[in-house]
């Protein structure tokens, strides 16, 4: 069986992500689709608006077969690394291809992009370096350093979100010596950052999560999300009595900020530079998280840069623990897959050298696991009771997701 694997984050699933199944399926032509999803926490430090058992539910009811759960410690992650943790994981479970959506939408620029870079990597990484001594932030000071060294050919633009992402994935491959073939579909009609509707029938998640979010309920999202997104979204407020948002969260990043000393602060992953004394500074008189966040925000640090160090405070991960010798996944951690999933899986099963997890009880002492479990149950946190102690529950109770026959969404 031929499989296609995808690096996803459904938050939640909608029109867009469904195009791009569709169209990569198209395209490639595979037996099984496989995609490796963030779980509870997501690559720009914000907590998922539904948990990773009902966004798999999506993922399954929208085209997907076998859906992975991306660890903690990937992502969360800069893109570089979350790009490698994904990518190993698809390498393991034998993918053919790789499809990403991007603004581009050309594979060939990107090969050329990164045949570039590599060319010339010693004065990229010297002026990525000058450029962040300057105050810069890390994403200006990449787009800096590309255009300091003047490409003479069409080359992908590396500000935009998911031309970064593509970028990576294909830096990934590169290392792992992987013969996974990757290939982009272009995004359509919405950006990735868009907080508004602008189109009929695609929009970007962040638009939905606002309108989701927003005091006025009359905005209606069904144009833009498949039924079965709808259906679970209605039975997620209706379980649990509300969707998850940094706010949900302040007063227990406030607590540990105002709580740990400044010694304490330092030791947790991506709090550098002084950041953790402005953190308590600024904790004191914000009434939120936003406001919060509009204290910190600096140049040299964007707002993912910061939101992710708040998490990792939230959380109390550690430098030590994020910082492993382990460079990629160890274990596949399986949420949820359809028939045709199983079959692959069961097909394959003797030449995936990872172990493919479905009860967490006899594998939860792997320091990646149990960083994932500790999420889980910082996540139910969000959530007031009895609600809080339903969903912690979930974690060790809710076995792999099976989806008897796939139906349209």
């Amino acid at each position: 069986m031929k499989a296609l694997g995808v690096i996803v984050e459904y938050n939640p699933f909608h029109n867009g992500h469904f195009f791009h199944i569709e169209a990569a399926k198209q395209e490639d032509k595979p037996d099984v689709v496989i995609a490796v999803m963030s779980g509870n926490f997501l690559q720009r430090g914000e907590p998922a608006l539904v948990n990773k058992w009902y966004r798999t539910e999506m993922a399954l009811l929208g085209g997907i077969d076998i859906v992975i759960e991306l660890p903690y410690r990937f992502a969360t992650q800069k893109a570089e690394t979350f790009a490698l943790g994904s990518v190993s994981i698809l390498n393991a479970l034998q993918c053919e291809s790789l499809c990403f959506g991007s603004e581009d939408g050309v594979i060939d620029t990107f090969f050329k992009t990164r045949s570039f870079i590599e060319t010339n990597k010693d004065q990229y990484e010297q002026s990525i370096r000058q450029n962040i001594k300057n105050g810069i932030s890390y994403p200006t000071a990449l787009k800096h350093a590309f255009t300091e060294l003047s490409p003479k050919e069409d080359m992908v633009n590396l500000s935009k979100p998911n031309n970064i992402l593509g970028y990576h994935y294909i830096e990934a491959i590169d290392k792992l010596k992987s013969p996974i073939k990757p290939f982009t579909i272009k995004r359509k009609n919405a950006e990735y950052h868009d907080e508004h509707f602008s189109s009929e029938t695609i929009a970007s998640a962040t638009s939905i999560r606002k309108a989701l979010f927003s005091n006025s309920p009359s905005q209606d999202i069904h144009r833009f999300i498949p039924s079965s997104t709808q259906t679970l979204l209605l039975k997620y407020f209706q379980t649990y009595g509300n969707f998850h948002q940094w706010e949900n969260y302040w007063p227990l990043l406030r607590y540990r900020l105002l709580q740990s000393t400044s010694k304490e602060l330092r030791e947790i992953y991506e709090v550098e530079e002084g950041l953790e004394n402005r953190f308590k500074n600024m904790a004191r008189d914000s009434v939120s998280f936003h406001e919060f966040m509009q204290r910190v925000k600096t140049k040299r640090y964007t707002w993912t840069r910061l939101q992710r160090a708040c998490l990792h405070i939230l959380t109390n991960t550690k430098k030590i623990e994020m910082l492993s010798d382990e460079l990629a996944p160890s274990y596949l951690r399986l949420l949820g897959m359809t028939e045709t999933g199983r079959q692959y899986l069961n097909e394959r099963k003797k030449d995936i050298s990872l172990p493919i997890i479905t009860k967490i009880a006899s594998f939860q002492d792997h320091p990646d696991l149990a960083l994932d479990i500790k999420a889980a149950q910082i996540y139910s946190c969000g959530l007031p009771e009895p609600y809080q102690s339903m969903l912690l529950k979930t974690e060790f109770k809710q076995a792999p997701i099976i989806i008897q026959s796939k139906k349209h969404p």
